[in-house]
């Protein structure tokens, strides 16, 4: 079993940035990518950032590509979203999601994702971009 909790999140300034960080307990090695999500209320949860645990390979929507980065640190079993030149468009809740399914998980990630191939969730963080 992997838990998943995710922090970071807060109410940010137009242009501002966060950290949201997503730490990993539990099975850790049974997983091979873990993503980043948000949902607003009444809208489709979005896949936004992608990265594998194997080679580090990583995707964007292009919603975010260029402002936000995904990273990880693999001694800590945490993964990580930089988000910057943040829009009130961004204001969400923020989950991350780990994959037990076998690499490549991450390819094409920020065009289409397959929702049943996300079977870990953490609790979500909220982002408030403050117009």
């Amino acid at each position: 079993q992997l838990q998943l909790v995710e922090s970071g999140g807060g109410l940010v300034p137009i242009g501002g940035s966060l950290r949201l960080s997503c730490a990993a307990s539990g099975s850790t090695s049974d997983y091979h990518a873990v993503a980043w999500f948000r949902q607003v209320p009444g809208k489709v949860r979005e896949g936004i950032s992608c990265i594998e645990t194997g080679d580090s390979s990583t995707d964007y929507a292009d919603s975010v590509k260029g402002r936000f980065t995904i990273s990880r640190d693999a001694a800590k079993n945490t993964v990580y979203l930089q988000m910057n030149s943040l829009k009130p468009e961004d204001t969400a809740v923020y989950y991350c999601a780990a994959s037990q399914r076998a690499p490549p998980v991450c390819q094409a990630f920020g065009t289409y994702y397959f929702p049943a191939d996300w079977g870990s969730w953490g609790q979500g963080t909220q982002v408030t971009v403050q117009g």
